[in-house]
Protein backbone atom coordinates (compact mmCIF):
# COMPACT_ATOMS: atom_id res chain seq x y z
CA UNK A 1 0.00 0.00 0.00
CA UNK A 2 2.46 2.73 0.68
CA UNK A 3 4.03 2.08 -2.75
CA UNK A 4 0.59 3.12 -4.13
CA UNK A 5 0.43 6.10 -1.85
CA UNK A 6 4.19 7.18 -3.27
CA UNK A 7 2.46 8.15 -6.59
CA UNK A 8 0.33 10.59 -5.28
CA UNK A 9 -3.80 9.20 -6.18
CA UNK A 10 -6.81 11.36 -6.44
CA UNK A 11 -9.76 9.18 -5.59
CA UNK A 12 -13.49 10.58 -5.72
CA UNK A 13 -16.74 8.78 -5.68
CA UNK A 14 -20.00 9.40 -7.44
CA UNK A 15 -22.33 7.63 -5.49
CA UNK A 16 -25.84 6.08 -7.23
CA UNK A 17 -28.37 5.28 -3.80
CA UNK A 18 -31.69 4.20 -4.38
CA UNK A 19 -34.41 5.07 -2.29
CA UNK A 20 -35.74 1.87 -1.61
CA UNK A 21 -38.38 2.46 0.92
CA UNK A 22 -40.30 4.11 -1.53
CA UNK A 23 -43.12 2.77 -3.26
CA UNK A 24 -43.66 4.67 -6.37
CA UNK A 25 -40.93 6.19 -8.94
CA UNK A 26 -39.59 9.84 -8.55
CA UNK A 27 -41.93 11.49 -11.34
CA UNK A 28 -44.79 9.27 -11.65
CA UNK A 29 -47.32 6.88 -9.98
CA UNK A 30 -45.60 3.17 -11.13
CA UNK A 31 -44.45 1.03 -8.68
CA UNK A 32 -40.81 0.86 -7.32
CA UNK A 33 -40.84 -2.60 -6.53
CA UNK A 34 -39.17 -3.66 -9.99
CA UNK A 35 -37.21 -6.72 -8.75
CA UNK A 36 -37.78 -9.89 -9.96
CA UNK A 37 -40.66 -8.34 -12.02
CA UNK A 38 -41.78 -8.96 -16.21
CA UNK A 39 -39.40 -6.83 -17.85
CA UNK A 40 -41.17 -3.54 -18.85
CA UNK A 41 -44.22 -3.93 -17.02
CA UNK A 42 -44.21 -1.71 -14.31
CA UNK A 43 -43.68 2.04 -16.99
CA UNK A 44 -46.24 3.97 -17.79
CA UNK A 45 -46.58 7.21 -20.24
CA UNK A 46 -44.84 9.70 -17.99
CA UNK A 47 -41.73 7.53 -16.83
CA UNK A 48 -41.84 6.98 -20.91
CA UNK A 49 -41.08 10.38 -21.87
CA UNK A 50 -44.36 10.19 -24.25
CA UNK A 51 -45.41 13.65 -25.17
CA UNK A 52 -47.70 15.76 -23.37
CA UNK A 53 -47.46 14.06 -19.76
CA UNK A 54 -45.93 15.95 -17.09
CA UNK A 55 -43.30 14.63 -14.31
CA UNK A 56 -44.77 15.87 -10.63
CA UNK A 57 -41.79 15.52 -7.75
CA UNK A 58 -42.50 12.64 -5.33
CA UNK A 59 -42.53 14.69 -2.15
CA UNK A 60 -41.59 11.47 0.19
CA UNK A 61 -38.12 11.56 -2.03
CA UNK A 62 -38.08 15.03 -1.17
CA UNK A 63 -38.10 15.05 2.19
CA UNK A 64 -35.74 11.13 2.09
CA UNK A 65 -32.95 13.52 0.33
CA UNK A 66 -33.33 15.94 2.72
CA UNK A 67 -32.66 13.58 5.48
CA UNK A 68 -29.14 12.11 3.57
CA UNK A 69 -28.44 16.02 3.28
CA UNK A 70 -28.75 16.66 6.56
CA UNK A 71 -26.98 13.43 8.20
CA UNK A 72 -24.24 14.21 5.46
CA UNK A 73 -23.34 17.65 7.44
CA UNK A 74 -24.90 19.24 3.90
CA UNK A 75 -25.64 23.01 3.21
CA UNK A 76 -29.40 22.89 2.11
CA UNK A 77 -30.05 24.87 -0.87
CA UNK A 78 -33.61 27.02 -0.21
CA UNK A 79 -34.51 26.53 -3.86
CA UNK A 80 -33.99 23.69 -5.53
CA UNK A 81 -33.74 23.53 -9.58
CA UNK A 82 -34.21 20.44 -12.06
CA UNK A 83 -31.95 19.48 -15.07
CA UNK A 84 -32.51 18.15 -18.33
CA UNK A 85 -29.00 16.16 -18.50
CA UNK A 86 -29.41 15.03 -22.75
CA UNK A 87 -27.80 11.76 -23.50
CA UNK A 88 -28.94 9.07 -26.27
CA UNK A 89 -28.04 5.75 -24.92
CA UNK A 90 -30.84 2.82 -25.02
CA UNK A 91 -31.27 2.89 -21.05
CA UNK A 92 -33.28 6.13 -21.21
CA UNK A 93 -36.26 6.05 -22.80
CA UNK A 94 -37.08 10.09 -23.10
CA UNK A 95 -33.19 10.29 -24.45
CA UNK A 96 -32.68 12.99 -21.36
CA UNK A 97 -32.64 12.48 -17.35
CA UNK A 98 -34.43 14.51 -15.04
CA UNK A 99 -31.42 15.02 -12.89
CA UNK A 100 -29.68 18.34 -11.72
CA UNK A 101 -26.77 20.67 -11.64
CA UNK A 102 -24.46 23.17 -9.99
CA UNK A 103 -23.31 25.14 -12.49
CA UNK A 104 -25.20 27.67 -15.28
CA UNK A 105 -27.28 28.89 -12.72
CA UNK A 106 -28.72 25.14 -11.54
CA UNK A 107 -29.01 24.40 -7.88
CA UNK A 108 -29.09 20.60 -6.58
CA UNK A 109 -30.66 19.61 -3.62
CA UNK A 110 -27.18 20.78 -1.56
CA UNK A 111 -23.52 21.39 -1.26
CA UNK A 112 -20.52 20.62 0.72
CA UNK A 113 -20.79 18.23 3.65
CA UNK A 114 -18.31 15.52 4.60
CA UNK A 115 -18.14 11.64 6.09
CA UNK A 116 -15.20 10.82 8.62
CA UNK A 117 -13.35 7.43 8.25
CA UNK A 118 -11.10 6.51 10.69
CA UNK A 119 -10.08 10.58 11.63
CA UNK A 120 -10.41 11.58 8.11
CA UNK A 121 -12.73 13.72 6.47
CA UNK A 122 -13.73 12.91 3.31
CA UNK A 123 -15.84 16.17 1.58
CA UNK A 124 -19.08 16.07 -0.20
CA UNK A 125 -19.16 18.42 -3.30
CA UNK A 126 -22.94 18.20 -4.00
CA UNK A 127 -25.50 15.52 -3.53
CA UNK A 128 -28.60 15.71 -6.48
CA UNK A 129 -32.07 14.12 -6.55
CA UNK A 130 -32.76 12.46 -9.57
CA UNK A 131 -34.30 9.85 -11.63
CA UNK A 132 -32.69 6.06 -12.53
CA UNK A 133 -32.07 5.31 -15.59
CA UNK A 134 -33.40 1.49 -16.85
CA UNK A 135 -31.47 -1.30 -17.03
CA UNK A 136 -29.02 -3.14 -19.67
CA UNK A 137 -28.47 -6.54 -19.81
CA UNK A 138 -25.66 -8.36 -22.34
CA UNK A 139 -25.34 -11.83 -23.57
CA UNK A 140 -21.98 -12.63 -22.23
CA UNK A 141 -19.96 -9.37 -21.55
CA UNK A 142 -20.16 -6.07 -23.14
CA UNK A 143 -17.39 -6.16 -25.24
CA UNK A 144 -18.62 -9.70 -27.06
CA UNK A 145 -22.52 -9.62 -26.90
CA UNK A 146 -23.93 -9.20 -30.31
CA UNK A 147 -27.53 -7.23 -29.08
CA UNK A 148 -27.97 -5.50 -25.74
CA UNK A 149 -31.63 -6.12 -23.96
CA UNK A 150 -33.23 -3.03 -22.01
CA UNK A 151 -35.84 -3.22 -19.21
CA UNK A 152 -37.60 -0.02 -18.50
CA UNK A 153 -39.46 -1.13 -15.17
CA UNK A 154 -35.97 0.61 -13.27
CA UNK A 155 -36.46 3.91 -15.31
CA UNK A 156 -37.48 6.58 -12.88
CA UNK A 157 -36.67 4.80 -10.11
CA UNK A 158 -35.90 7.72 -7.20
CA UNK A 159 -32.00 8.09 -6.78
CA UNK A 160 -29.92 10.25 -4.68
CA UNK A 161 -26.06 10.99 -6.21
CA UNK A 162 -23.40 11.88 -3.73
CA UNK A 163 -20.28 13.12 -5.05
CA UNK A 164 -17.27 13.49 -3.35
CA UNK A 165 -14.61 15.55 -4.15
CA UNK A 166 -11.22 13.57 -4.72
CA UNK A 167 -9.83 13.09 -1.11
CA UNK A 168 -9.20 9.36 -1.36
CA UNK A 169 -6.00 8.58 -1.57
CA UNK A 170 -5.93 4.87 -1.90
CA UNK A 171 -8.73 2.04 -2.76
CA UNK A 172 -9.29 0.91 0.74
CA UNK A 173 -10.33 4.54 1.85
CA UNK A 174 -12.82 4.35 -0.88
CA UNK A 175 -14.26 1.23 0.11
CA UNK A 176 -14.43 2.16 3.76
CA UNK A 177 -16.53 5.44 2.47
CA UNK A 178 -18.88 3.53 0.79
CA UNK A 179 -19.49 1.57 3.51
CA UNK A 180 -19.89 4.05 6.11
CA UNK A 181 -22.49 5.81 3.46
CA UNK A 182 -24.37 2.20 3.59
CA UNK A 183 -24.47 2.32 7.09
CA UNK A 184 -25.87 5.56 6.97
CA UNK A 185 -28.70 5.28 4.81
CA UNK A 186 -29.82 2.51 6.40
CA UNK A 187 -30.16 3.51 9.62
CA UNK A 188 -32.02 6.35 8.47
CA UNK A 189 -34.44 4.02 7.27
CA UNK A 190 -34.23 5.15 3.38
CA UNK A 191 -32.16 2.68 1.42
CA UNK A 192 -31.60 -0.95 1.86
CA UNK A 193 -28.12 -1.66 0.64
CA UNK A 194 -28.25 -5.34 0.49
CA UNK A 195 -30.68 -5.01 -2.31
CA UNK A 196 -29.17 -5.50 -5.82
CA UNK A 197 -28.56 -2.41 -7.18
CA UNK A 198 -29.51 -0.11 -4.99
CA UNK A 199 -26.33 1.23 -4.27
CA UNK A 200 -23.76 1.84 -7.93
CA UNK A 201 -20.69 3.71 -7.79
CA UNK A 202 -19.08 5.54 -10.66
CA UNK A 203 -14.56 5.61 -9.35
CA UNK A 204 -13.08 8.69 -10.27
CA UNK A 205 -8.78 8.26 -10.47
CA UNK A 206 -6.32 10.03 -11.35
CA UNK A 207 -1.90 9.47 -11.51
CA UNK A 208 0.00 12.30 -10.82
CA UNK A 209 1.20 12.88 -14.62
CA UNK A 210 -2.19 11.67 -15.73
CA UNK A 211 -5.67 12.19 -16.44
CA UNK A 212 -8.66 11.53 -14.77
CA UNK A 213 -10.17 8.04 -15.67
CA UNK A 214 -13.94 7.65 -14.66
CA UNK A 215 -14.98 3.63 -13.81
CA UNK A 216 -18.61 3.26 -14.23
CA UNK A 217 -21.03 1.47 -12.69
CA UNK A 218 -19.13 -1.10 -10.53
CA UNK A 219 -21.63 -3.26 -8.07
CA UNK A 220 -20.07 -3.84 -4.86
CA UNK A 221 -17.44 -2.34 -2.27
CA UNK A 222 -15.25 -4.94 -2.64
CA UNK A 223 -15.40 -4.81 -6.73
CA UNK A 224 -14.96 -0.67 -6.06
CA UNK A 225 -11.61 -1.41 -4.45
CA UNK A 226 -10.21 -4.13 -6.98
CA UNK A 227 -11.16 -2.23 -9.54
CA UNK A 228 -9.70 0.84 -8.49
CA UNK A 229 -6.58 -0.94 -7.52
CA UNK A 230 -6.42 -2.16 -11.45
CA UNK A 231 -6.33 0.89 -12.39
CA UNK A 232 -3.33 1.77 -10.47
CA UNK A 233 -1.40 -0.85 -11.75
CA UNK A 234 -2.59 -0.02 -15.59
CA UNK A 235 -1.66 3.63 -15.56
CA UNK A 236 1.06 3.24 -13.07
CA UNK A 237 2.41 0.98 -16.27
CA UNK A 238 1.48 3.43 -18.62
CA UNK A 239 3.23 6.37 -16.76
CA UNK A 240 6.44 4.20 -16.40
CA UNK A 241 6.37 3.71 -20.26
CA UNK A 242 6.14 7.25 -21.30
CA UNK A 243 2.61 6.65 -22.65
CA UNK A 244 0.15 9.35 -21.44
CA UNK A 245 -3.01 8.52 -19.81
CA UNK A 246 -6.11 10.16 -21.26
CA UNK A 247 -9.24 11.00 -19.84
CA UNK A 248 -11.85 8.59 -20.99
CA UNK A 249 -14.54 6.22 -19.27
CA UNK A 250 -13.65 2.30 -18.09
CA UNK A 251 -16.44 -0.75 -17.43
CA UNK A 252 -15.38 -2.93 -14.84
CA UNK A 253 -14.89 -6.69 -15.57
CA UNK A 254 -15.95 -8.40 -12.89
CA UNK A 255 -15.24 -11.66 -14.40
CA UNK A 256 -11.85 -10.83 -16.17
CA UNK A 257 -11.13 -8.32 -13.39
CA UNK A 258 -9.85 -5.97 -15.19
CA UNK A 259 -11.15 -2.85 -17.17
CA UNK A 260 -12.06 -2.16 -20.62
CA UNK A 261 -11.98 1.42 -22.48
CA UNK A 262 -15.82 2.47 -23.19
CA UNK A 263 -15.57 5.91 -24.60
CA UNK A 264 -14.33 9.36 -24.90
CA UNK A 265 -14.86 10.74 -21.11
CA UNK A 266 -17.72 13.41 -22.06
CA UNK A 267 -17.23 16.71 -20.83
CA UNK A 268 -20.30 18.99 -19.19
CA UNK A 269 -21.27 20.45 -22.35
CA UNK A 270 -21.55 17.21 -24.25
CA UNK A 271 -24.89 16.92 -22.00
CA UNK A 272 -26.42 19.65 -22.62
CA UNK A 273 -27.85 20.85 -19.65
CA UNK A 274 -30.78 23.14 -19.37
CA UNK A 275 -33.63 23.67 -17.07
CA UNK A 276 -36.36 21.15 -16.80
CA UNK A 277 -39.39 23.24 -18.29
CA UNK A 278 -42.10 20.75 -16.72
CA UNK A 279 -40.98 21.02 -13.38
CA UNK A 280 -41.14 24.15 -10.78
CA UNK A 281 -38.41 25.19 -8.90
CA UNK A 282 -39.14 23.59 -5.20
CA UNK A 283 -38.49 26.08 -2.06
CA UNK A 284 -37.55 24.02 1.17
CA UNK A 285 -38.06 26.25 3.77
CA UNK A 286 -36.26 26.67 7.33
CA UNK A 287 -39.46 25.11 9.31
CA UNK A 288 -39.30 21.76 6.88
CA UNK A 289 -35.75 20.82 7.51
CA UNK A 290 -36.22 21.22 11.08
CA UNK A 291 -38.94 19.01 11.34
CA UNK A 292 -37.43 16.63 9.52
CA UNK A 293 -33.99 16.76 11.30
CA UNK A 294 -36.05 16.36 14.31
CA UNK A 295 -37.41 13.28 12.93
CA UNK A 296 -34.19 11.68 12.11
CA UNK A 297 -33.30 8.35 14.15
CA UNK A 298 -29.87 7.52 15.35
CA UNK A 299 -26.83 8.01 13.21
CA UNK A 300 -24.03 5.42 12.93
CA UNK A 301 -21.33 7.35 15.08
CA UNK A 302 -24.34 8.52 17.69
CA UNK A 303 -25.04 4.75 17.97
CA UNK A 304 -21.36 3.59 18.52
CA UNK A 305 -21.23 6.15 21.30
CA UNK A 306 -23.66 5.57 22.79
CA UNK A 307 -22.86 1.43 22.88
CA UNK A 308 -19.60 2.35 24.28
CA UNK A 309 -21.14 4.43 27.39
CA UNK A 310 -24.51 2.35 27.73
CA UNK A 311 -22.65 -0.99 27.03
CA UNK A 312 -19.17 -0.79 27.79
CA UNK A 313 -18.13 -1.99 24.85
CA UNK A 314 -14.47 -1.21 23.65
CA UNK A 315 -14.27 1.48 20.73
CA UNK A 316 -13.56 -1.12 18.28
CA UNK A 317 -16.16 -3.43 19.01
CA UNK A 318 -18.65 -0.50 18.65
CA UNK A 319 -17.30 0.40 15.79
CA UNK A 320 -17.58 -2.74 14.26
CA UNK A 321 -21.12 -3.14 15.90
CA UNK A 322 -22.50 -0.15 14.44
CA UNK A 323 -20.25 -0.65 10.69
CA UNK A 324 -23.76 -2.48 10.05
CA UNK A 325 -27.36 -1.31 10.75
CA UNK A 326 -28.43 -5.19 10.58
CA UNK A 327 -25.80 -5.74 13.17
CA UNK A 328 -25.98 -3.38 15.26
CA UNK A 329 -30.04 -4.43 15.59
CA UNK A 330 -28.74 -8.15 16.19
CA UNK A 331 -26.74 -6.86 19.19
CA UNK A 332 -29.36 -4.81 20.79
CA UNK A 333 -32.12 -7.09 20.61
CA UNK A 334 -29.89 -9.65 21.95
CA UNK A 335 -28.58 -7.20 24.92
CA UNK A 336 -32.11 -7.10 25.79
CA UNK A 337 -32.52 -10.92 26.40
CA UNK A 338 -29.19 -11.58 28.05
CA UNK A 339 -27.64 -8.65 30.07
CA UNK A 340 -24.04 -9.95 29.44
CA UNK A 341 -23.27 -6.90 26.64
CA UNK A 342 -19.71 -7.73 26.48
CA UNK A 343 -20.06 -11.90 25.61
CA UNK A 344 -22.68 -11.12 23.15
CA UNK A 345 -20.39 -8.71 21.06
CA UNK A 346 -17.82 -11.29 21.53
CA UNK A 347 -19.63 -14.24 19.59
CA UNK A 348 -20.79 -11.80 17.39
CA UNK A 349 -17.24 -10.22 16.11
CA UNK A 350 -15.47 -12.95 16.03
CA UNK A 351 -17.45 -16.32 15.22
CA UNK A 352 -20.20 -14.43 13.45
CA UNK A 353 -18.28 -12.40 11.07
CA UNK A 354 -15.58 -14.89 10.01
CA UNK A 355 -18.94 -17.23 8.98
CA UNK A 356 -20.48 -14.15 7.15
CA UNK A 357 -17.40 -12.99 5.41
CA UNK A 358 -16.25 -16.43 4.36
CA UNK A 359 -19.81 -16.75 2.91
CA UNK A 360 -20.18 -12.91 1.38
CA UNK A 361 -23.35 -12.70 2.83
CA UNK A 362 -25.43 -10.10 5.39
CA UNK A 363 -26.21 -11.18 8.83
CA UNK A 364 -29.70 -10.24 8.13
CA UNK A 365 -29.68 -12.94 5.28
CA UNK A 366 -29.19 -15.72 8.47
CA UNK A 367 -32.47 -17.60 9.31
CA UNK A 368 -31.39 -17.59 13.18
CA UNK A 369 -32.68 -14.59 15.88
CA UNK A 370 -30.62 -13.07 18.21
CA UNK A 371 -32.81 -15.84 20.74
CA UNK A 372 -30.49 -18.51 19.05
CA UNK A 373 -27.54 -16.69 20.52
CA UNK A 374 -28.68 -15.80 23.76
CA UNK A 375 -30.17 -19.65 23.89
CA UNK A 376 -26.65 -20.80 23.35
CA UNK A 377 -25.06 -18.86 25.63
CA UNK A 378 -27.50 -19.24 28.57
CA UNK A 379 -26.35 -23.15 27.85
CA UNK A 380 -22.24 -22.68 28.29
CA UNK A 381 -23.66 -20.59 31.25
CA UNK A 382 -26.04 -23.31 32.77
CA UNK A 383 -22.26 -25.73 32.25
CA UNK A 384 -24.97 -28.17 30.08
CA UNK A 385 -21.62 -27.39 26.86
CA UNK A 386 -18.49 -25.90 26.94
CA UNK A 387 -17.67 -23.19 25.00
CA UNK A 388 -15.59 -25.50 22.38
CA UNK A 389 -19.18 -27.21 21.98
CA UNK A 390 -21.00 -23.74 21.60
CA UNK A 391 -18.60 -23.13 18.39
CA UNK A 392 -19.62 -26.18 16.69
CA UNK A 393 -23.73 -25.71 18.16
CA UNK A 394 -23.16 -22.27 16.46
CA UNK A 395 -22.24 -23.85 13.29
CA UNK A 396 -24.89 -26.09 12.71
CA UNK A 397 -27.22 -22.95 14.13
CA UNK A 398 -25.96 -20.65 11.24
CA UNK A 399 -26.53 -23.62 8.70
CA UNK A 400 -30.16 -24.74 9.71
CA UNK A 401 -31.62 -22.38 11.82
CA UNK A 402 -32.42 -24.76 14.26
CA UNK A 403 -32.36 -23.60 18.03
CA UNK A 404 -29.43 -24.64 19.87
CA UNK A 405 -30.84 -27.17 22.91
CA UNK A 406 -32.49 -29.32 19.60
CA UNK A 407 -28.72 -29.83 18.08
CA UNK A 408 -27.51 -30.22 21.53
CA UNK A 409 -30.02 -32.88 22.02
CA UNK A 410 -29.60 -34.90 18.28
CA UNK A 411 -25.57 -33.91 18.36
CA UNK A 412 -25.85 -35.95 22.31
CA UNK A 413 -23.38 -32.58 22.93
CA UNK A 414 -24.67 -32.05 26.63
CA UNK A 415 -21.62 -32.29 29.27
CA UNK A 416 -20.77 -34.90 31.13
CA UNK A 417 -21.71 -33.86 34.65
CA UNK A 418 -21.84 -36.94 36.57
CA UNK A 419 -18.50 -37.15 38.95
CA UNK A 420 -18.70 -41.24 39.57
CA UNK A 421 -18.99 -41.91 35.53
CA UNK A 422 -16.10 -39.62 35.20
CA UNK A 423 -13.86 -40.94 37.89
CA UNK A 424 -14.59 -44.78 36.39
CA UNK A 425 -13.53 -42.91 33.46
CA UNK A 426 -10.08 -41.64 35.01
CA UNK A 427 -9.93 -44.75 37.01
CA UNK A 428 -9.41 -46.48 33.30
CA UNK A 429 -7.26 -43.72 31.64
CA UNK A 430 -4.56 -44.63 34.87
CA UNK A 431 -4.70 -48.47 34.59
CA UNK A 432 -3.86 -47.99 30.56
CA UNK A 433 -1.19 -45.18 30.99
CA UNK A 434 0.72 -46.04 34.10
CA UNK A 435 3.99 -44.20 33.77
CA UNK A 436 2.31 -41.25 32.69
CA UNK A 437 0.84 -41.40 35.86
CA UNK A 438 4.04 -41.60 37.84
CA UNK A 439 5.42 -38.76 35.76
CA UNK A 440 2.54 -36.70 37.12
CA UNK A 441 2.74 -37.22 40.91
CA UNK A 442 6.19 -35.93 41.03
CA UNK A 443 5.36 -33.13 37.72
CA UNK A 444 2.24 -31.20 37.43
CA UNK A 445 2.72 -30.26 34.51
CA UNK A 446 2.50 -34.05 33.08
CA UNK A 447 -0.96 -33.82 34.63
CA UNK A 448 -2.05 -32.40 30.87
CA UNK A 449 -1.19 -35.30 29.14
CA UNK A 450 -3.59 -37.36 31.00
CA UNK A 451 -5.88 -34.25 30.66
CA UNK A 452 -5.75 -34.84 26.68
CA UNK A 453 -6.75 -38.35 27.33
CA UNK A 454 -9.60 -37.94 29.11
CA UNK A 455 -11.00 -35.39 27.11
CA UNK A 456 -10.57 -37.61 24.40
CA UNK A 457 -12.26 -40.19 25.76
CA UNK A 458 -15.28 -38.55 26.55
CA UNK A 459 -15.06 -36.14 23.64
CA UNK A 460 -14.27 -33.00 24.77
CA UNK A 461 -17.66 -33.28 26.63
CA UNK A 462 -16.45 -33.03 30.26
CA UNK A 463 -15.74 -29.46 32.14
CA UNK A 464 -12.12 -28.82 32.25
CA UNK A 465 -12.54 -27.55 35.30
CA UNK A 466 -14.09 -30.62 36.89
CA UNK A 467 -11.78 -33.26 34.59
CA UNK A 468 -8.76 -31.39 36.46
CA UNK A 469 -10.45 -31.68 39.78
CA UNK A 470 -10.83 -35.02 39.27
CA UNK A 471 -7.40 -36.16 37.88
CA UNK A 472 -5.34 -34.02 41.03
CA UNK A 473 -7.73 -36.02 43.63
CA UNK A 474 -6.73 -39.33 42.34
CA UNK A 475 -3.17 -38.34 41.89
CA UNK A 476 -2.97 -37.11 45.86
CA UNK A 477 -4.70 -40.22 47.03
CA UNK A 478 -1.80 -42.49 44.93
CA UNK A 479 1.03 -40.11 46.22
CA UNK A 480 0.06 -40.36 49.58
CA UNK A 481 -0.55 -44.13 49.23
CA UNK A 482 3.23 -44.87 47.73
CA UNK A 483 4.91 -42.59 50.35
CA UNK A 484 3.12 -44.63 53.40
Amino acid sequence: MSKIKSVEIKIGLEVHCQLTNLKTKLFCSCSSDYREKEPNTLICPICMGMPGTLPVLNEKALEDAIMVAIALNSKISERMLFFRKNYFYPDMPKNFQISQYDKAGGVPLALGGYIQINGKKVRIRRIQLEEDPGKLSYEGTIESSTYALVDYNRAGIALIEIVTEPDMETPKEARLFLEKLRSILEHLGISNGSLEGSMRCDANISLRGGKRVEIKNISSFKEVERALNFEITRQKSLIERGIAVGQETRHWDEVRRITISLRTKEEEQDYRYFPEPDLVPVIISKDQIKKIEQSMPELPDERRKRFIEQYHLSPQTAEILTHSKAMADFFEESAKLYDKPREISNWLTVEFLSYLHDRGIEIDELTLSPKHLVDMLKLIDEGIISRKMARSVLQDMLLTGKMPDAIVKEKGLEKILDREYVRRIVEKIFKENPQAVKDAIVDKKAINYLMGQLMKATEGKIDPKMAGEIIRERLSKLSKFATS
